[in-house]
C-alpha cells in the first residue's frame, strides 16, 4: 500500500495543481468582459465530443492494455512485446471511421438536434483534431499508468493541458489572438500537442517498442482479448454516453443552447473539484489492482477498495463543504457573470452525487480489472437506460437542475449494484464505522463554518470560513484515526517539521 500511497499523494498533488489552473482559465472564460457564456459552452461541447469519439475510436484498447500488460511483460521480450502496436493501429482505425461519420451526420447535427446554437456549424471541423489528440492520448496514458509513469501521465493531462489553455486564454485577452475562430483552431491542437511530447519522452526512456508480429500471448489469449475488447469497449461507450449527455441535452434542448450549456459546465466543473483525488487514486491503484488479480490476493484486494473509499470519502466531503459555504461570496469577490449564480445547484446535485461515488471506493476498477468484466458492461447498460430518459425529462421540466438530479439518481443505483455484487461475489465492501464518523465529522465542522459567517462577503471571509472548516476536520480526522494513509503522511510531516523531536523533549 505504501507504492499506491506515495503514487496516490504525488498524483493528488498534481491534480490540485491542475485543478488551480482550471480553476484560473475558468474565472478568465466567466469574468466579467471575457468570454461569452456561449464561448464557454461552445468549449464545453468540443470536450463532450472528444469524450464520445474517444469512447467510439479506442475499440476497448485501454481495457486491453491494462488486463493484460502485466501478461505480455512477464511472458515477452520487450523488443517483441506486441501490444503497444494493437493499441495504437486500433484506435486509429477506429478514428476514421468516427471522422467519416461526423462528416456524413454533420447536416442532422448542426441543422437539426443543435438547431439553437449557432455557434456550432462555425467551428465543427475543429472537433476533429481535437477528437484524435485526446483519443491517442487516452491511450497512452493507460499505457503509462501500467509503466507506473502515472505522475507524468497525470501532470500532462491536469496540468500541462491547462497551462497551455492559459496561454491561450492570455493571448487573446492582449490581443495576440485576434477572434475566437483563431482561439477555438489552435485550442483544437492542444492535445496533439500532449500526445507527442509523451510518445518522445517514453520512447527516450525506452518504453516504447513496436512490433508487427503476433506474440504467443496474443495468440494464446487471442479470444479472451477479442472478448474482453467487445465488453469493455460496448460498456466505455454506453458508459461515456451516459457521461456526457447532460451536457448534449442542455445544449440542445434549453433555449440558448451553448449559453446554458456554459452555465451547466460552470456548476459541473466546479463539482470536479471534489473528484480530483478519485483520478489520482485511480492512477495509482490500476496497476496494482491488475496484479492482485493475476496473483489471486484477495487480500489486497479489499485492502485498496477498504482504503479508497474512506480516503476519498473524506475528501470529497471535505471539498463539497468548502465550496458550497463560499460558492455565492466567491461569485461576488471574482466578480463573475451574473449568470453563473445560476450553476450553485447545479453543483449541489452533482457534488452529492460525487460524495456518493467516491465513497463506495474502487469498485468499477476492481470489476473492470477482473474476469467479471462483463458485470461491467451489464451495469454501464443499466446506467445508460437510467440516464437517457432521466437526462431528457428532467432536462425539459426542470432546467439545467434536471440533468444533476438524473446524474444523482442514476449513480445511486449505479453503485448500489456494483457494492451488492461485490459483497456477495467476493465478501468484499468497504465501509465500517468510520464512515459515518466521516459524515458526522463534515457536517458539524460545515455548521461550524457556515452559520456564523453566512452573511459575510469578502476574500478574507471565504478565508476565515475555510480555516473554521478545516483545522477541526484535520484534528478530528487525525484524533479518530479516520484514514489509514493520513496518519503515515501526518508522521511524516511531523518530522520534517521536528515537531517530534520537540515533543519528546
Amino acid at each position: 500500500m505504501s507504492t499506491i500511497r506515495k503514487q496516490s499523494i504525488i498524483a493528488s498533488f498534481v491534480v490540485y495543481i491542475g485543478f488551480a489552473l482550471g480553476f484560473f482559465n475558468t474565472f478568465l472564460f466567466t469574468r466579467q468582459g471575457g468570454f461569452t457564456k456561449e464561448q464557454y459552452g461552445l468549449i464545453a461541447v468540443f470536450t463532450a465530443a472528444a469524450q464520445l469519439m474517444y469512447s467510439v475510436a479506442n475499440l476497448g484498447m485501454t481495457a486491453f492494455i491494462t488486463k493484460f500488460f502485466p501478461y505480455y511483460k512477464a511472458h515477452v521480450p520487450a523488443k517483441k512485446n506486441d501490444q503497444l502496436t494493437i493499441a495504437l493501429l486500433v484506435p486509429l482505425a477506429g478514428f476514421l471511421l468516427v471522422a467519416i461519420l461526423g462528416l456524413a451526420f454533420k447536416g442532422i447535427l448542426v441543422n437539426r438536434i443543435f438547431s439553437n446554437s449557432p455557434e456550432l456549424p462555425e467551428h465543427y471541423y475543429w472537433l476533429f483534431p481535437f477528437g484524435i489528440g485526446y483519443s491517442l492520448f487516452m491511450i497512452l496514458d493507460a499505457y503509462a499508468w501500467q509503466l507506473h509513469k502515472a505522475v507524468l501521465s497525470n501532470f500532462l493531462k491536469e496540468v500541462m493541458f491547462r497551462a497551455f489553455v492559459t496561454v491561450l486564454i492570455t493571448l487573446a485577452t492582449f490581443g495576440f489572438i485576434a477572434s475566437f475562430k483563431t482561439f477555438i483552431g489552435i485550442y483544437s491542437f492542444v492535445y496533439v500537442a500532449l500526445v507527442i511530447y509523451l510518445f518522445f519522452h517514453l520512447g527516450r526512456q525506452g518504453y516504447l517498442h513496436f512490433s508487427f508480429q503476433r506474440s504467443i500471448v496474443t495468440r494464446k489469449f487471442r479470444k479472451k482479448i477479442l472478448t474482453l475488447i467487445g465488453f469493455v469497449w460496448s460498456g466505455g461507450l454506453i458508459f461515456s454516453l451516459a457521461s456526457i449527455v447532460d451536457t448534449i441535452f442542455v445544449a440542445a434542448i434549453l433555449p440558448n443552447g451553448m449559453g446554458a450549456a456554459g452555465v451547466f459546465t460552470f456548476g459541473q466543473y466546479i463539482a470536479s473539484l471534489i473528484q480530483a483525488p478519485q483520478r489520482a487514486v485511480i492512477a495509482a491503484s490500476t496497476g496494482p489492482l491488475s496484479q492482485a488479480w493475476k496473483d489471486k490476493d484477495f487480500h489486497r484486494l479489499n485492502k485498496i477498495y477498504h482504503r479508497s473509499s474512506i480516503n476519498m470519502l473524506l475528501f470529497s466531503c471535505a471539498m463539497f463543504c468548502l465550496v458550497w459555504i463560499n460558492f455565492d461570496d466567491a461569485i461576488k469577490t471574482f466578480h463573475l457573470q451574473d449568470a453563473y449564480t445560476a450553476a450553485k445547484w447545479v453543483f449541489f446535485w452533482f457534488g452529492i452525487t460525487r460524495i456518493i461515488d467516491m465513497g463506495t471506493g474502487l469498485n468499477a476498477q476492481i470489476v473492470s480489472t477482473s474476469t467479471y468484466w462483463r458485470f461491467e458492461f451489464m451495469t454501464g447498460l443499466i446506467l445508460l437506460a437510467l440516464m437517457l430518459p432521466l437526462n431528457f425529462f428532467l432536462t425539459r421540466d426542470l432546467g439545467m437542475v434536471g440533468p444533476a438530479i438524473a446524474n444523482l439518481i442514476s449513480f445511486v443505483i449505479y453503485n448500489g449494484i456494483r457494492y451488492v455484487f461485490l459483497l456477495r461475489k467476493f465478501n468484499m465492501q468497504p465501509f465500517d464505522a468510520k464512515t459515518a464518523y466521516a459524515i458526522l465529522i463534515s457536517v458539524v465542522c460545515f455548521l461550524l463554518a457556515y452559520w456564523p459567517f453566512k452573511n459575510f462577503y469578502g476574500l478574507q471571509w471565504m478565508i476565515v470560513r475555510s480555516l473554521v472548516f478545516c483545522i477541526p476536520f484535520g484534528a478530528a480526522m487525525i484524533w479518530l484515526k479516520l484514514s489509514p494513509d493520513a496518519i503515515p503522511v501526518w508522521q511524516t510531516v511531523k518530522k520534517r517539521l521536528g515537531l517530534t523531536r520537540e515533543l519528546a523533549n
